[in-house]
Protein backbone atom coordinates (compact mmCIF):
# COMPACT_ATOMS: atom_id res chain seq x y z
CA UNK A 1 0.00 0.00 0.00
CA UNK A 2 1.44 3.45 -1.28
CA UNK A 3 1.77 5.65 2.08
CA UNK A 4 1.73 9.54 1.36
CA UNK A 5 1.93 12.19 4.35
CA UNK A 6 0.70 15.58 3.57
CA UNK A 7 0.60 17.68 6.86
CA UNK A 8 2.99 18.61 9.28
CA UNK A 9 0.51 17.92 12.33
CA UNK A 10 1.03 13.85 11.37
CA UNK A 11 2.01 11.69 14.11
CA UNK A 12 4.47 9.91 12.26
CA UNK A 13 5.97 14.02 11.12
CA UNK A 14 5.80 14.58 14.65
CA UNK A 15 7.81 11.95 15.63
CA UNK A 16 10.78 12.14 13.03
CA UNK A 17 11.05 16.08 14.11
CA UNK A 18 11.61 14.42 17.96
CA UNK A 19 14.52 11.97 16.23
CA UNK A 20 15.63 15.31 14.51
CA UNK A 21 15.87 17.98 17.23
CA UNK A 22 15.87 15.65 19.78
CA UNK A 23 18.62 13.26 21.43
CA UNK A 24 16.88 11.83 23.96
CA UNK A 25 14.04 11.07 21.51
CA UNK A 26 17.08 9.13 20.07
CA UNK A 27 18.22 7.27 22.62
CA UNK A 28 14.60 6.55 23.52
CA UNK A 29 13.41 5.28 20.16
CA UNK A 30 17.11 3.80 19.63
CA UNK A 31 16.75 5.65 16.08
CA UNK A 32 18.08 8.31 14.29
CA UNK A 33 17.54 10.27 10.76
CA UNK A 34 19.54 10.15 8.20
CA UNK A 35 19.69 13.09 5.03
CA UNK A 36 20.72 12.28 1.62
CA UNK A 37 21.69 9.65 -0.79
CA UNK A 38 25.53 9.34 -0.03
CA UNK A 39 25.01 9.39 3.79
CA UNK A 40 21.89 6.59 3.06
CA UNK A 41 24.35 4.84 0.59
CA UNK A 42 27.22 4.67 3.41
CA UNK A 43 25.14 3.62 6.13
CA UNK A 44 23.75 0.47 4.36
CA UNK A 45 27.30 -0.35 3.67
CA UNK A 46 28.65 0.38 7.30
CA UNK A 47 25.82 -2.22 7.95
CA UNK A 48 22.98 -0.22 9.25
CA UNK A 49 19.73 -1.31 9.21
CA UNK A 50 16.83 1.36 7.77
CA UNK A 51 13.21 1.58 8.93
CA UNK A 52 12.01 3.48 6.99
CA UNK A 53 12.52 6.65 4.08
CA UNK A 54 10.80 9.45 3.31
CA UNK A 55 10.56 11.43 0.19
CA UNK A 56 9.48 13.87 -2.16
CA UNK A 57 9.03 12.42 -5.42
CA UNK A 58 9.57 15.89 -7.80
CA UNK A 59 13.45 15.26 -6.53
CA UNK A 60 13.82 11.66 -6.41
CA UNK A 61 11.75 8.47 -7.97
CA UNK A 62 11.02 5.48 -6.47
CA UNK A 63 13.51 3.68 -9.07
CA UNK A 64 15.99 5.53 -7.90
CA UNK A 65 15.92 5.09 -4.04
CA UNK A 66 15.24 1.10 -5.15
CA UNK A 67 18.74 1.24 -7.08
CA UNK A 68 20.20 3.26 -3.78
CA UNK A 69 19.10 0.72 -1.36
CA UNK A 70 19.87 -2.54 -3.49
CA UNK A 71 22.28 -3.64 -0.97
CA UNK A 72 20.05 -3.37 2.17
CA UNK A 73 19.17 -6.96 3.39
CA UNK A 74 15.46 -6.03 4.95
CA UNK A 75 12.50 -4.54 3.81
CA UNK A 76 12.15 -0.34 4.11
CA UNK A 77 8.81 1.17 4.38
CA UNK A 78 8.93 3.74 1.47
CA UNK A 79 6.41 7.20 2.30
CA UNK A 80 6.15 10.00 -0.09
CA UNK A 81 5.41 13.62 1.25
CA UNK A 82 5.33 17.01 0.34
CA UNK A 83 7.69 19.78 -0.61
CA UNK A 84 6.43 21.55 2.52
CA UNK A 85 7.03 18.41 5.18
CA UNK A 86 10.37 17.71 3.39
CA UNK A 87 11.46 21.21 4.18
CA UNK A 88 10.60 20.81 7.98
CA UNK A 89 12.42 17.68 8.33
CA UNK A 90 15.40 18.38 5.96
CA UNK A 91 18.92 20.33 7.34
CA UNK A 92 20.28 21.65 4.38
CA UNK A 93 19.30 24.07 1.91
CA UNK A 94 19.89 22.14 -0.81
CA UNK A 95 19.35 18.75 -0.91
CA UNK A 96 17.98 15.46 -2.58
CA UNK A 97 14.50 14.82 -1.74
CA UNK A 98 15.41 11.94 0.94
CA UNK A 99 15.57 11.05 4.78
CA UNK A 100 15.88 7.74 6.61
CA UNK A 101 14.91 6.26 9.56
CA UNK A 102 18.21 4.11 10.79
CA UNK A 103 18.60 1.77 13.80
CA UNK A 104 20.93 2.97 16.31
CA UNK A 105 24.00 1.08 17.58
CA UNK A 106 25.40 0.54 20.73
CA UNK A 107 28.64 2.41 20.43
CA UNK A 108 29.90 1.64 23.94
CA UNK A 109 33.70 0.65 24.37
CA UNK A 110 32.62 -3.16 25.57
CA UNK A 111 31.09 -3.84 21.99
CA UNK A 112 34.49 -2.91 20.47
CA UNK A 113 36.96 -5.15 18.66
CA UNK A 114 39.55 -4.80 15.93
CA UNK A 115 40.97 -7.68 14.46
CA UNK A 116 44.26 -5.98 13.68
CA UNK A 117 47.51 -6.80 15.82
CA UNK A 118 49.01 -2.97 15.09
CA UNK A 119 46.04 -0.84 15.54
CA UNK A 120 46.23 3.34 15.39
CA UNK A 121 43.28 4.90 17.50
CA UNK A 122 42.46 8.46 17.35
CA UNK A 123 40.53 9.09 21.17
CA UNK A 124 38.75 12.63 21.46
CA UNK A 125 38.07 13.66 25.06
CA UNK A 126 34.49 15.34 25.43
CA UNK A 127 34.64 16.80 22.66
CA UNK A 128 31.40 19.34 22.34
CA UNK A 129 30.89 20.39 18.87
CA UNK A 130 29.17 18.70 16.20
CA UNK A 131 31.14 20.23 13.57
CA UNK A 132 34.61 19.63 15.09
CA UNK A 133 33.18 15.67 16.06
CA UNK A 134 32.03 15.36 12.29
CA UNK A 135 35.46 16.95 11.14
CA UNK A 136 37.40 14.26 13.38
CA UNK A 137 35.61 11.26 11.95
CA UNK A 138 36.42 12.78 8.24
CA UNK A 139 40.17 12.46 9.33
CA UNK A 140 39.84 9.16 10.52
CA UNK A 141 38.38 8.04 7.25
CA UNK A 142 40.79 9.52 5.02
CA UNK A 143 43.68 7.98 7.03
CA UNK A 144 41.58 4.75 7.51
CA UNK A 145 42.50 4.77 11.43
CA UNK A 146 41.03 1.57 13.31
CA UNK A 147 39.08 3.14 16.00
CA UNK A 148 37.55 6.43 16.95
CA UNK A 149 36.97 6.64 20.85
CA UNK A 150 34.82 9.45 22.15
CA UNK A 151 36.05 9.50 25.67
CA UNK A 152 33.20 11.56 28.10
CA UNK A 153 30.95 12.04 25.23
CA UNK A 154 29.05 15.29 25.45
CA UNK A 155 27.34 15.07 22.12
CA UNK A 156 25.16 12.63 20.81
CA UNK A 157 27.14 10.46 18.17
CA UNK A 158 24.13 10.13 16.17
CA UNK A 159 23.17 14.24 16.07
CA UNK A 160 22.05 15.26 12.73
CA UNK A 161 24.75 17.70 12.58
CA UNK A 162 27.35 15.45 13.34
CA UNK A 163 25.90 13.19 10.95
CA UNK A 164 26.00 15.98 8.20
CA UNK A 165 29.20 17.45 9.35
CA UNK A 166 30.78 14.47 8.77
CA UNK A 167 29.64 13.83 4.90
CA UNK A 168 28.57 10.27 6.18
CA UNK A 169 31.72 9.35 7.48
CA UNK A 170 30.41 8.53 11.01
CA UNK A 171 29.25 5.28 9.08
CA UNK A 172 32.61 4.58 7.56
CA UNK A 173 34.79 3.85 10.76
CA UNK A 174 34.52 1.72 13.91
CA UNK A 175 33.71 4.33 16.86
CA UNK A 176 33.63 3.51 20.50
CA UNK A 177 31.91 5.40 23.48
CA UNK A 178 32.73 5.64 27.22
CA UNK A 179 34.27 7.07 30.21
CA UNK A 180 38.10 8.21 30.49
CA UNK A 181 38.40 4.98 32.31
CA UNK A 182 36.63 2.53 30.67
CA UNK A 183 38.40 3.51 27.24
CA UNK A 184 41.88 4.22 29.20
CA UNK A 185 41.10 0.56 30.41
CA UNK A 186 40.65 -0.99 27.06
CA UNK A 187 43.80 0.82 25.57
CA UNK A 188 46.15 -0.27 28.65
CA UNK A 189 44.70 -3.95 28.57
CA UNK A 190 45.48 -4.12 25.10
CA UNK A 191 48.98 -2.99 25.37
CA UNK A 192 48.22 0.59 23.59
CA UNK A 193 50.92 2.94 23.08
CA UNK A 194 48.90 6.60 24.65
CA UNK A 195 50.51 9.82 23.00
CA UNK A 196 48.47 12.70 24.71
CA UNK A 197 48.43 16.01 22.59
CA UNK A 198 49.01 18.32 25.44
CA UNK A 199 51.37 21.38 26.17
CA UNK A 200 52.56 20.02 29.39
CA UNK A 201 55.61 18.15 29.40
CA UNK A 202 55.80 17.53 25.83
CA UNK A 203 57.77 16.41 23.27
CA UNK A 204 57.74 17.18 19.54
CA UNK A 205 55.13 15.37 18.00
CA UNK A 206 57.31 14.23 15.11
CA UNK A 207 60.40 12.73 17.01
CA UNK A 208 57.97 10.00 18.61
CA UNK A 209 57.35 6.46 17.16
CA UNK A 210 53.99 5.47 15.94
CA UNK A 211 54.78 2.56 14.13
CA UNK A 212 53.71 0.22 17.36
CA UNK A 213 49.77 0.19 18.35
CA UNK A 214 48.87 3.36 19.14
CA UNK A 215 46.51 5.68 19.84
CA UNK A 216 46.52 9.75 19.58
CA UNK A 217 44.82 11.41 22.21
CA UNK A 218 42.75 15.04 21.62
CA UNK A 219 41.53 17.05 24.30
CA UNK A 220 39.05 20.05 23.93
CA UNK A 221 40.23 23.34 22.35
CA UNK A 222 39.25 25.57 25.72
CA UNK A 223 40.87 23.33 28.01
CA UNK A 224 43.27 20.65 26.65
CA UNK A 225 43.03 16.71 28.07
CA UNK A 226 42.08 16.71 31.76
CA UNK A 227 44.78 15.12 34.10
CA UNK A 228 43.73 11.38 34.04
CA UNK A 229 44.75 11.13 30.89
CA UNK A 230 48.21 13.19 31.38
CA UNK A 231 48.77 10.60 34.21
CA UNK A 232 48.10 7.74 31.80
CA UNK A 233 50.02 9.15 28.59
CA UNK A 234 53.57 7.14 27.22
CA UNK A 235 54.52 10.53 26.07
CA UNK A 236 52.80 13.47 25.49
CA UNK A 237 53.17 15.37 22.28
CA UNK A 238 53.03 19.08 20.85
CA UNK A 239 52.95 20.56 17.30
CA UNK A 240 55.10 22.93 17.46
CA UNK A 241 53.62 26.57 16.33
CA UNK A 242 55.55 29.56 15.36
CA UNK A 243 52.11 32.22 15.63
CA UNK A 244 51.46 34.22 18.42
CA UNK A 245 48.36 31.76 19.52
CA UNK A 246 49.40 28.38 20.93
CA UNK A 247 46.32 26.31 19.73
CA UNK A 248 44.58 25.27 16.90
CA UNK A 249 41.59 23.57 16.19
CA UNK A 250 41.45 20.03 17.22
CA UNK A 251 40.43 18.47 14.22
CA UNK A 252 43.28 20.49 12.04
CA UNK A 253 45.69 18.60 15.31
CA UNK A 254 44.29 15.32 14.94
CA UNK A 255 44.95 15.24 11.00
CA UNK A 256 48.61 16.28 11.50
CA UNK A 257 49.06 13.90 13.98
CA UNK A 258 47.37 11.31 12.44
CA UNK A 259 49.00 11.43 9.25
CA UNK A 260 52.39 11.71 10.90
CA UNK A 261 51.67 8.10 12.18
CA UNK A 262 50.31 7.08 8.80
CA UNK A 263 53.38 8.36 7.41
CA UNK A 264 55.52 6.39 9.63
CA UNK A 265 54.08 3.50 8.70
CA UNK A 266 54.14 3.53 5.40
CA UNK A 267 50.48 4.68 4.62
Amino acid sequence: MHKYIQSLQNSTIKSLLLLKEKSRARKKEKSFLIEGQREINLAIEGGYLLKQIFYYTDIITVEEIQSLTKNHTAPIELIEITKEVFQKLAYRDTTEGILAVAQSKDLHISNFSVSKKNPLFLVAEAPEKPGNIGAILRTADAAQVDGVFIANPKSDIYNPNIIRSSVGCIFTTQIATGTNQEILSYLKNNNINIYGAALQASAPYHNQDYTKPTAIVMGTEATGLTDEWLAATTQNIVIPMSGVIDSMNVSVAAGILIFEAKRQRGF
